[in-house]
Formats: C-alpha cells, sequence, structure tokens
C-alpha cells in the first residue's frame, strides 16, 4: 500500500518526475520494439521457408555409382511410406551471355512428365510450359529475373557456358551451346534469378552423362518429415545410396536468419537495459527524498524486510506501466504492421521494396505470443533486478541518524 502510494504521489520533486517518466517511457519503448522487430524478423523468415521450401527439392537420392536405372529405382521406392513422388535430374553450373551480358545460372536438367510431381514451376510459369522443353532440341526455360537481367524475350537465343573444357586440334576451349528460350516461371524466391532448366535428354550430352543422371528429386506428403524420411529411406536402400535433404542444403540459410533474430533481440534488449539504470536512478533519488518517511516507519516497527517491499514494489509499479502500454502497442503494431505499411506506401507514393528487386514486395509480420510472453518476462525480471539495489540501500538506513539530520 504505501508503494503504491509512492508511485501515485504527486509532490516529488520535477527532475525526480522526469526520470520516473523516463524510466517508464524508456521500458515501454524497449517492449515495444523487441514486440515489433521480432514479429517482422518472423515474418521474414516465414516468407523464407515459404517460397524456398516450396520450390527447393525435399530430399535428393544419389548412388555412389552412375545411377543409369534410375527408372526401376523410382519404381522401387515408389512403396516408401509418405512418399508421394520422385523425378530424375541432372544438375550444374554455368554461365548464360547474350548481346554482352553475362549472368551466373544454375544449370538442371530434368524429365517434364517427372518433374511436375515433385515441382510447382510448371504452375508458376508466366510463358510457355516445362513440355515446350520436349518439342524443341536444346530449349531453356529460366527464372523471370534471369530473363530480366540479361533482357530475354521468348525465342531468343542465348549461350550457355559450362565450367569443363573441350580438347581438340585447335586448342582447349570452354564448352558452349546455344539454348532457345521457350519459357518464364515467376514463383517469387530466390531461385527466380538463378535457375534455369533444360530437357533431361538435352543435360545427359550436354554434361556427358551417358545414359545415367545424378540422382532422383524426392517428395514428400509433409517437408518436415522429408529430414527423417530420406534417412530411412537411405538405410533401406543399402550403403550404395546416399540422401541430402532441404534441412542440409538449406539449413545454413536458416539457421544465419535464426542466429540474426537472436542478435537483434539481444541488441534492442539494450534499451530495456538503459530504462532499467532509469529505475535505478529514480528509486535511489526517491530513497534519499524519503529518508525522514523511512525512518518514522521504522520507529513504529516496520521491519527492513517492509521498507525493501516498498520500494520494490514502487519500483515494479513503475516499470510495469511502461511494460503494459509497450506490450498493447507493439501487439497492435505487429499484427497490423503490413497493413499499416501498405497504407503508408499508398499515402507518400512510394514502394519500399521494389518488387523488380526484392522477393518480398511488403512488410511481413508474424507476431507470436511465445516471443512476447518471453519479452515481457524478461523486463519484469530486469525490473526487479534493477529494484534491488535501491531498496536493500534504504532498508540500511537507520531511523535515529535519518530522524537527526532531517531535524
Amino acid at each position: 500500500m504505501i508503494g503504491l502510494r509512492y508511485t501515485r504521489s504527486r509532490r516529488h520533486r520535477g527532475f525526480l518526475s522526469f526520470v520516473s517518466a523516463f524510466a517508464l517511457v524508456g521500458m515501454g519503448l524497449g517492449v515495444f520494439a523487441l514486440i515489433v522487430v521480432l514479429s517482422v524478423m518472423n515474418g521474414f523468415d516465414h516468407e523464407l521457408k515459404q517460397r524456398i521450401l516450396q520450390v527447393v527439392p525435399h530430399a535428393q537420392l544419389k548412388s555412389t555409382t552412375a545411377m543409369k536405372d534410375w527408372q526401376q529405382l523410382a519404381e522401387r521406392i515408389a512403396s516408401t511410406p509418405r512418399l508421394v513422388a520422385s523425378a530424375p535430374y541432372i544438375g550444374g553450373q554455368g554461365l548464360l551471355s547474350y548481346a554482352g551480358d553475362i549472368h551466373g545460372v544454375e544449370v538442371q536438367g530434368i524429365d517434364p512428365e517427372w518433374e511436375k510431381n515433385v515441382s510447382p514451376i510448371e504452375d508458376a510459369m508466366l510463358i510457355g510450359s516445362l513440355r515446350d522443353l520436349e518439342q524443341q532440341r536444346y530449349s531453356i526455360v529460366m527464372g523471370r529475373l534471369v530473363a530480366v537481367m540479361l533482357g530475354l524475350n521468348v525465342g531468343d537465343k542465348v549461350t550457355l557456358t559450362l565450367p569443363q573444357f573441350s580438347i581438340s586440334p585447335a586448342g582447349v576451349f570452354p564448352r558452349t551451346k546455344r539454348f532457345t528460350l521457350v519459357g518464364v516461371f515467376e514463383v517469387n524466391a530466390p531461385v527466380d534469378q538463378t535457375l534455369t532448366l533444360i530437357h533431361l535428354d538435352d543435360a545427359k550430352k550436354l554434361f556427358r552423362k551417358g545414359d545415367s543422371v545424378d540422382g532422383l528429386r524426392l517428395r514428400f506428403d509433409d517437408i518436415y518429415y522429408a529430414p527423417t524420411g530420406s534417412r530411412i529411406l537411405a538405410d533401406e536402400l543399402g550403403e550404395h545410396y546416399q540422401t541430402r535433404d532441404w534441412s542440409q542444403s538449406q539449413g545454413n540459410l536458416f539457421q544465419a536468419v535464426k542466429m540474426e533474430k537472436t542478435m537483434t533481440g539481444i541488441l534492442l534488449s539494450i534499451i530495456i537495459a538503459v530504462a532499467a539504470f532509469n529505475v535505478i536512478s529514480s528509486l535511489v533519488m526517491m530513497v534519499s527524498e524519503k529518508r525522514s518517511d523511512i525512518a518514522v516507519l521504522r520507529t513504529m516497527g516496520l521491519k527492513k524486510q517492509g521498507i525493501v517491499t516498498v520500494f520494490i514494489v514502487q519500483g515494479i509499479s513503475m516499470a510495469s506501466i511502461g511494460i503494459v502500454i509497450g506490450s498493447i502497442l507493439g501487439v497492435f503494431v505487429a499484427v497490423y504492421l503490413p497493413q499499416m505499411f501498405a497504407l503508408i506506401e499508398k499515402l507518400l507514393g512510394f514502394q519500399l521494396f521494389d518488387p523488380d528487386v526484392f522477393f518480398v514486395s511488403f512488410l511481413p509480420s508474424v507476431w507470436q505470443w511465445q516471443d512476447t510472453l518471453k519479452i515481457i518476462a524478461g523486463a519484469f525480471v530486469v525490473s526487479l533486478l534493477a529494484c534491488t539495489y535501491p531498496a536493500l540501500r534504504a532498508a540500511r538506513i537507520e531511523p535515529a541518524e535519518a530522524l537527526r539530520y532531517d531535524a
């Protein structure tokens, strides 16, 4: 009761009131910033996973020897629990050149009939179809951003150079081949600026694979089951087969995003730490102002533990107001941030994320109550620790000394 009364008291000196208000605002601002920023980080992480994981293979099955009998292998693993489909592929790196422009790309040889069962690219075609790869020899399909960067249109011929060499009587030359652009896809993911697709038969000749392929792409009914399912499949097939799932091929990227979220949270927590120091300063000055009150309470029988409780309640009450206000505003902004950001862009007439450059053309935000709960709990713990020193200092005041100097 006494601690809450001190909190509501209007007789504070001007500077003391300013420090208390600054501590309250700082605590609220820290909680608000943490909730909003972590929600934005969650949003980008969600968009990244949605856009990348929908186009990358759930897993890849490879053999230690040349995989020539991939059709029989595909039939053999077809009955694997939760395995939806498989498709052959040949992969490599190359350089596309057109009209003096050069762009590095990932080249993948696919069978259009098999590929549509493991990849959504057929549904993401802007121009043409994957089936067009079968109708024209040495044809190519590429992501929209690859075509934009090279200034290509359907029907243009582009030169593909591989990091392999051909030896002839005239010398050593890099292996090149001209392809005709027959289709463009867009999945709003990083593959739009790196991925190119050619027919499996063309890839066999280009990469000199003979009758073999690099492996099989695997698609499970749940991408998060793929790491477990692929390991079980590799164990069943034996030591001559290996699998590589999306958590291995893309895991570093998602780990980097997670680490970035953690480091951002730690750095923004400094705001709460600064607010906690303001709480300490406010309570220390309050203790100095209330020395005579403390002495009177002690002479009336209030124990040291009671004095400690008075000032801890006062400090926690002051910090709680900031935490509650910051939490309410933070949750509101985190939930409606995409709409608010879109409204600001509309009013100001500009678009921050250019869709021709960025894969995400809006500001994503995914609020998670777990993050908010951790932030609130952390802020309360920091506030409690901040109140401890001034409260203990108040409890050490001797009534006789305080009343003597007050008189």
